[in-house]
């Protein structure tokens, strides 16, 4: 093990630009990883904060939370489904808001709730909310009372809570009757009655989303927590499209690793027949090779890691990009799987050095 690390050493130059190639690589793969997180993240905070196992819907919302609607008499129904524990109602409204002392919109998705969400209290009195922190980066603090809407709702802030965003909007988490205040009087056209909310979470056992829709005769559609954080609006489409691009940036290191040692390769002929002669295995060797790849994987990937997190500071605020230590250790390890598979695509033409043929040829 000794020869391949004292190459690297004594010859870096022959492995420097593999390591500028496969470093903007990895800085790429952080991006578009940042990015995904980012988005889905900031996308569905607010449902994957909910304390439910399932969500229940009306039959002809098409799995969203602004179409849906739920009377009182499917809530009820709801309820006494079998394996049913505990039923909160829901509802979201999306709508503008003046932060005092600020003089542009903020974002906001005001949600009125039953069930606490984690790290959300019961809900607050009339008139009061708990905002999601990315509120607090807009300018807001505790104490301050925000202007909803075109009408100028107010909802005055009394504490705050991480990553439960909803659809790339700071969330304001109010009780169900200030939430119908705020959108009966914003949004007319959505106004719901006092007995009515958009969605239910629902916690209980067993097959909740056949018991319930069952009970109410297919007049509801329940989806899985899962299920719920996908129906949202091109958050599946979203994490498909860059899965996929991060997908193909991970065969082209791998096609870039395995063009770069088959070249190596190829100039190491006579030195693997040197080393095959005086008893060198052809695994120790392919070792050799594959602990090369491994340590410019390493070099590139913190070499990226450190253009990634420097780029990201100086990008303005409005783009999504969310660097997670989950992303660094999954783009770390998706760059260290190709880059031990592309330096085996050499692995062939270090089994058939002949000793004899390739020290002649040497010489």
């Amino acid at each position: 093990m000794n020869l391949p690390l004292l190459e690297l050493r004594r010859q870096p130059g022959r492995f420097v630009v593999a390591t500028v190639v496969l470093g903007f690589l990895a800085t790429l793969l952080l991006f578009l990883g940042g990015l995904l997180d980012g988005l889905y993240l900031g996308s569905t905070g607010a449902i994957r904060a909910q304390n439910a196992d399932v969500f229940v819907y009306s039959e002809s919302a098409r799995d969203s939370f602004l179409r849906s609607r739920i009377t009182a008499e499917q809530r009820a129904t709801v309820e006494a489904a079998p394996g049913v524990q505990d039923v909160g109602g829901l509802g979201f409204v999306l709508l503008g808001a003046v932060i005092p002392g600020e003089t542009k919109l903020a974002d906001v998705a005001v949600a009125g709730y039953e069930l606490p969400p984690k790290g959300v209290p019961a809900p607050p009195n009339e008139g009061e909310g708990i905002a999601d922190s990315r509120l607090q980066d807009a300018g807001a603090s505790v104490g301050d009372t925000l202007l909803i809407g075109p009408q100028r709702s107010p909802i005055t802030i009394i504490g705050f809570v991480d990553d439960s965003s909803y659809l790339l909007q700071s969330t304001i988490w109010v009780s169900l009757s200030t939430w119908r205040s705020v959108q009966n009087v914003n949004r007319p056209d959505a106004a719901v009655g006092d007995t009515v909310v958009q969605a239910l979470a629902v916690r209980g056992t067993g097959d909740l989303v056949t018991s319930i829709d069952a009970a109410t005769d297919g007049d509801t559609k329940s989806l899985t927590k899962p299920e719920a954080v996908l129906s949202l609006p091109g958050v599946k489409q979203q994490k498909d499209t860059f899965n996929q691009i991060i997908y193909s940036t991970l065969a082209v290191v791998l096609a870039v690793v395995g063009l770069f040692f088959s070249l190596l390769t190829l100039e190491r002929l006579g030195l693997y027949g040197v080393l095959k002669a005086i008893g060198a295995t052809t695994r120790r060797l392919f070792v050799g090779v594959v602990l090369q790849a491994v340590v410019v994987a390493v070099i590139a990937f913190a070499a990226g890691s450190v253009l990634a997190v420097l780029a990201s500071s100086v990008l303005p605020s409005g783009i999504p990009l969310q660097l997670t230590p989950a992303r660094f250790v999954s783009t770390f390890i998706g760059l260290l799987v190709a880059a031990v598979l592309g330096s085996a695509i050499s692995l062939r033409r270090v089994t058939k050095v002949d000793p004899a043929s390739a020290i002649g040829n040497a010489s």
